[in-house]
C-alpha cells in the first residue's frame, strides 16, 4: 500500500459540488446506509438534492456544505472498508479548503460525524444570512501577483479570501468593491477574473455573525484529539491540540484560507502524495502550483479508489 508517512488526505471546499455527487456510493451496501442517517440527521433529504437536484439548489450554502461533507466521509467510509486500515496507517496528515477543514476535523476524528454535519449545516445557513443577498460577492483572479492583488484589495475596500496557489488568488467583499476591484485588475493584464457563484462575501469580517454561529455550536460539542495533525487554513500549521482546532474552525470563518502555504508544508513535512478524498478535484489541479514535490490522486468514486488501490499493489 501507500507509504502513509509520505501521504495527506486532503478535502474540496465550496465550489466542488455538483449534481449526481456521491450518488454510486449510495447503491454501495457498505456505505448507502450514512446517506439514510444524513438523512435523519438534517432532517430533510440531502442524498435526493446530491443525486437529482440541480446546480442552483446544491448551491445553497446550507446544501452545499453538509453535502460536501457527506461525499468525503463517503470516500473515506468506502475506502476504510475496502482496505481495513485505520487513518493513521494510511496518511500522516490531513487538511481541508475552508469548509473541507470541517471535514478534515471529522474524518480525522475530532468531531462525530453526526456533530460534524449539523455543525457545518449550521454554518452555510449562517453564512448564507451573514450579508443580505446581493451586498457581497468573491472573485477568483487568475495571474494576478499577491502584490498586486492585495494593493487593489486595499484601494476598494476588498479582502484577499484564499491564496490557493501561486498565480490564483480569489478577493472577496463587497460587491461594488469587488466591481471596481475586477475593473482595476483587468486594466493590470491578470490573466482572467471570475466572478463566483457564492451567497456572501466569506473569508472576511463580514461573516463575524456565523462565526459566533459556530464558536456557539462547538461550545456545545466534544472535541477528541485527531488521530493525525491537521493543517489548518488560518496558521497554514500542523496541529493535534483540540483548543487550537476549535479556535482554527471558528477563525477560519473570517480569516484568509492560506492553502498554498498549507500544502508547501506538507512538502516539507515529506509529504510527496496528496490524496483528494470527496467531489471534484480543484486541490489537485492546485497542487504543483503549491509546490512542486507533491503528486496528487483523486478519489471520487468506487472505481477511482479500486483503481488506485491496484495501482498501488502494482507497485509494491
Amino acid at each position: 500500500m501507500n507509504n502513509p508517512a509520505e501521504t495527506a488526505f486532503v478535502f474540496p471546499g465550496q465550489g466542488s459540488q455538483h449534481p449526481g455527487m456521491a450518488s454510486e456510493f449510495m447503491t454501495t451496501p457498505s456505505v448507502g446506509p450514512l446517506f439514510e442517517a444524513a438523512d435523519d440527521i438534517l432532517g430533510y433529504k440531502l442524498s435526493e438534492i446530491m443525486q437529482k437536484g440541480t446546480e442552483e439548489d446544491l448551491r445553497k450554502t446550507e446544501n452545499a456544505q453538509p453535502a460536501l461533507l457527506l461525499a468525503s466521509v463517503a470516500v473515506w467510509s468506502y475506502l476504510q472498508k475496502q482496505t481495513g486500515k485505520a487513518l493513521n496507517e494510511m496518511a500522516s496528515i490531513a487538511a481541508g479548503h475552508s469548509v473541507g477543514e470541517y471535514v478534515a476535523a471529522c474524518i480525522t476524528g475530532v468531531l462525530s460525524f453526526e456533530d460534524a454535519l449539523k455543525l457545518v449545516h449550521a454554518r452555510g445557513k449562517a453564512m448564507a444570512e451573514a450579508v443580505p443577498a446581493g451586498e457581497g460577492s468573491m472573485a477568483a483572479v487568475l495571474g494576478g501577483t499577491w502584490n498586486d492583488v492585495f494593493s487593489t484589495c486595499q484601494t476598494t475596500g476588498c479582502f484577499v479570501a484564499n491564496d490557493n496557489a501561486t498565480g490564483q488568488l480569489v478577493i472577496s467583499g463587497p460587491t461594488g468593491a469587488i466591481d471596481e476591484a475586477s475593473n482595476m485588475l483587468a486594466m493590470q493584464e491578470v490573466k482572467k477574473i471570475m466572478r463566483l457563484e457564492v451567497s456572501g462575501p466569506f473569508h472576511t469580517q463580514a461573516m463575524e455573525p456565523a462565526a459566533d454561529t459556530v464558536a456557539s455550536e462547538l461550545e456545545a460539542l466534544k472535541l477528541s484529539k485527531p488521530l493525525i495533525p491537521l493543517v489548518m487554513n488560518v496558521t497554514a500549521e500542523k496541529t493535534t491540540n483540540t483548543t487550537e482546532i476549535k479556535e482554527n474552525l471558528i477563525a477560519q470563518i473570517t480569516q484568509m484560507v492560506r492553502w498554498r502555504e498549507s500544502m508547501r508544508n506538507l512538502g516539507e513535512s515529506g509529504i510527496t502524495q496528496v490524496v483528494e478524498l470527496g467531489s471534484g478535484k480543484v486541490l489537485t489541479g492546485l497542487l504543483k502550483r503549491c509546490d512542486s514535490r507533491l503528486q496528487g490522486t483523486t478519489l471520487n468514486t468506487p472505481q477511482d479508489i479500486d483503481n488506485w488501490m491496484e495501482a498501488l499493489e502494482a507497485a509494491a
